[in-house]
Parts: structure tokens; sequence; C-alpha cells
């Protein structure tokens, strides 16, 4: 066969191909036009069709039925295959419809809970968003947002340090054993992050300032690390409300320890965000200015 001819060669339409399924399956003319939301007479058009284009009958109405012929029976296994492939690439193109990819950071005390309430949300509400999530110390995330590999962060910082699209106070409490107290011991001893991490620098300060002595008893760089090691009677430290627990007492004014007020939370994104990251900021701002997280 040449070129030209092969270019003659006739196409089958899927839509015709569906009629004739859908009428082999139904083994009727008249169920499978109410199944394709048509008419008895259009079905019956699209089966002459594809009758017309093969040259044999395809189709022959029994005594209770409408049965295939030899050749229909031929033509309905490949209409199938055809059609199972034709889903098949509708799938794999709505997959690669998720074209667009938010990559987000958060402070470790802000995982779970709401957060991850809302952000389950909103992958729900915009499917074709590809939601990476990424938690740790706000320092790494800072370098991690200037490396250009986050577009929006969720940020803890003293404050004014970097600009936000929004920013609110970061209100943080000491907080001791409930089981095994520490904070009477001398020197007393500081459950902190590693050095450069939040709330150290201000931890050691504050305690000065009341003219304890003081240690570095535990260091970690998981808050899960610091909520234990406080617990387990290791020493005092100092975090967000969030982040304590039942196993912890909260220290305060009564034992002479200083307000800790420096610190913000910032939501930061670049000005030439894309939508979906704007909306995202949009979420985080909206349980923020409600006291959710």
């Amino acid at each position: 066969m040449t070129a030209g001819a092969k270019s003659n060669t006739a196409l089958f339409d899927l839509d015709l191909l569906r009629a004739i399924v859908v009428v082999a399956d139904c083994g009727s003319f008249t169920t499978a036009a109410t199944r394709l939301h048509s008419t008895q007479s259009t079905i019956s058009q699209k089966v002459r069709r594809l009758e017309d284009m093969v040259g044999h009958r395809l189709l022959v109405r029994g005594n209770r039925d409408v049965l295939p012929t030899d050749a229909g029976q031929t033509l309905l296994g490949y209409a199938r295959h055809m059609l199972a492939l034709n889903d098949q690439m509708l799938e794999a193109l709505a997959g690669a419809m998720v074209g667009t990819t938010v990559r987000l950071g958060v402070p470790e005390d802000f995982v779970g809970g709401r957060t991850t309430n809302a952000l389950s949300a909103f992958s729900r509400q915009h499917p074709q968003v590809k939601l990476e999530v990424t938690s740790g110390l706000c320092r790494d995330l800072s370098q991690a947002y200037d490396n250009g590999e986050l577009d929006l962060m969720l940020l803890k910082q003293r404050r004014g340090t970097r600009e936000g699209i929004a920013s609110w106070p970061e209100r943080l409490q000491w907080i001791d054993s409930a089981r095994q107290p520490a904070f009477e011991l001398d020197p007393v001893p500081l459950v902190t992050f590693p050095p450069r991490g939040l709330y150290r620098e201000d931890m050691i300060n504050a305690i000065e300032s009341t003219g304890r002595r003081w240690r570095i008893s535990f260091t970690s760089s998981s808050l899960s690390g610091i909520q234990a090691a406080v617990a387990d009677g290791m020493g005092i430290s100092l975090l967000p409300p969030r982040a304590a627990t039942a196993d912890h007492q909260i220290l305060g004014a009564g034992q002479g320890l200083p307000a800790i007020d420096s610190y913000e939370i910032v939501i930061v994104h670049r000005s030439a965000a894309d939508a979906m990251v704007k909306a995202l900021a949009g979420v985080l701002q909206q349980l923020l200015a409600g006291g959710s997280l």
C-alpha cells in the first residue's frame, strides 16, 4: 500500500464504537439510547454508519434481543480495547494536569492539628496543585527559602527581622516538668535548641537577669526532644503555649522569670508568587488571625 493510500484509510469514530458496544451490552437499542442519553434512532444511525464503513452487518435482532454477527464480534473486541485505551489516556493526561507545585515550610510545632487539616482541605479544593510541606528549625527554613527551595513559609523570628505579608506576636512561656521539677536546682538546668536556635539566647539572658546560675543540660534540634527532656526533669525551657503538654507545668512571674515578648510569627512569600502560593498564604493567614495555630 502506498503512502497516499494510507492517508485515505478510514478512521473509526470512538462515539460510534461506544454506541455499538453499549447496544451489544444492553441487547437493546432502546436501553442503549437511555444509557447514552440519546434517542433510539440516533443510536441506530450510528450503528448503520459503522456497518457502511466496514461493509458488513454488525448486529441482528434475535427473538428477544440484539445480537452481534461474526463481524460484529470481531469489531466489538477491538472497539472495547480502543475505548479502554481512550479512558487510560484521559487518566494519564488528568494526572499530568498537576502543573503547579507549592513548596511550604512550617516550624515543627505547627505541624499537625488545625494546620494539617487546613492543608488537607486546600489540597482537596485544588487537586491540580502538588503541595510539598517541609518542617524544621526556622533557621533552616529561612535558608531554604533564600536558596529558592521554598515558595512560602511560616516563620518564627525576632520581631522585624524579615518582612512578611502578615505577622502576629509569638507568645512564649517557661515550662518545667510536672513530675520532676528542675527550676529550684542550682545551677538551673536549661533545655534548649542548638546554638543560634530560637529562644536560646533569650533564655540565658533572662536567667542571668534574675541572678541565678545556669547550665545547658540538654540540647536538641527536635521539638519533641525538647518537650520530652523537660517532661523527664532534665531542665526548664521556653516554648510557645501550643508546645506545652500535660507533662509540663508553667512557670512565670511567680518564680521571678521575666516574660519574653520579642518574637513574632510571619508569613513570607515573594511578591511575584504564583496565585496558588498566595491562596495558601491566605489559608494560613486566616488560621493565625483566628488564633487557631
